[in-house]
């Protein structure tokens, strides 16, 4: 068949496998981005694609191979720069295995989540990373067993029979507590905000255990709002609450600038007058003044984590339910001195 009668006529995979001298299970490789082929072998695949014209038509290939190549991904709050860097990571190990990503916002509620569940369902993804909304109950693993899709729990936890992958909470509040003691600390209080969930449970969790083992009072958790300004607004709550703490360990990075700015509306310098100390460790702890110390959960690797197990998931269906714990790490920065100089 001459070049111009394979012009007009469909080029298949076969015909580039043929042009380039290497089996059709090879080219097929080459067109699906396997790292398995060597670089000689896919440049010259690659080339008798181009002189053949020939187009990779992926529905027919995901008709083939039962596989859309999506990955879903839903997360209870967009707009938080936590998960935009637990995003990042999903994406890197995502695009790298020749993926794309779905993202759905599930507004921390069962109903809008079960929603977005049946959309991704809906759309073939060939499996999900969940941040379960608070409130999502251990059923989870049992319906995911029914949809026969492969899910990754990320961040928070409702069951041990799906695959998780998140931080070790306990282990970093109590980091906090302890470098707040060593300072010389004794009145220190939690603030928290949002619904409770897992990770809500493990910080309280770790926070009373830390302040029970110094021989401290264990009770002094507070709520504050769940936005920024408002949590600024409320921030003399921290102080209503019997003996004024001198120091304070928020439930996350917003919560530390809300009340950072509520702090300075009031007069109390940060570092000097009241010590401070955030969760998450985002970008975001370096921008504020004084800098912001933080516990590390490492949101980006977390996410690449996540990814890496739903692909192994994908991959093997039958691995037994795993879990990946990232170390948590303190972030000293300029927010906490010692009391003796507050």
């Amino acid at each position: 068949m001459s070049r111009q009668d394979q012009k007009r006529n469909k080029v298949t995979l076969l015909d580039v496998a043929k042009h380039a001298d290497v089996s059709r299970a090879t080219a097929s490789l080459v067109v699906r981005k396997s790292p398995l082929v060597g670089t000689e072998t896919r440049q010259r695949v690659e080339a008798a694609m181009r002189e053949l014209g020939y187009v990779y038509n992926m529905g027919a290939a995901r008709l083939r191979a039962e596989r859309s190549h999506t990955i879903g991904v839903v997360v209870p709050n967009l707009t938080n720069p936590f998960f935009a860097e637990l995003l990042g990571g999903m994406e890197a190990s995502v695009g790298a295995a020749g993926l794309v990503m779905i993202i759905a916002n599930s507004g921390d509620g069962p109903s809008r989540q079960a929603a977005v569940l049946q959309r991704l369902r809906e759309h073939g993804v060939d499996g999900i990373i969940l941040c379960p909304a608070a409130g999502t109950t251990d059923e989870l693993a049992s319906q995911a067993s029914g949809w026969k899709l492969p899910l990754v729990q990320a961040l928070r936890h409702v069951t041990d029979e799906l695959d998780y992958a998140g931080a070790d909470y306990v282990a970093g509040m109590e980091e906090a507590v302890d470098y707040l003691v060593s300072l010389g600390h004794r009145t220190i209080c939690f603030a928290v905000h949002g619904p409770i969930h897992s990770a809500y449970r493990e910080r309280v969790q770790g926070f009373r255990d830390a302040m029970k083992r110094s021989g401290l009072q264990p009770e002094l958790v507070i709520r504050v709002p769940d936005r920024v300004d408002q949590i600024a607004q409320e921030a003399d709550a921290v102080f209503a609450q019997g003996k004024a703490p001198t120091a304070v360990i928020c439930f996350n990075d917003l919560v530390a600038h809300g009340l950072a700015a509520g702090f300075y509306d009031r007069g109390l310098k940060i570092g000097r007058d009241i010590s401070l100390i955030g969760f998450d460790d985002v970008a975001d702890a370096e921008a504020m003044r004084p800098r912001l110390t933080s516990v590390s959960t490492a949101p980006n690797e977390i996410g690449r984590r996540a990814a890496a197990l739903l692909l192994d998931r994908i991959a093997r269906p039958a691995l037994p339910p795993r879990r990946w714990i990232n170390p948590t790490r303190l972030h000293i920065r300029d927010s906490c001195s010692p009391l003796s100089s507050s």
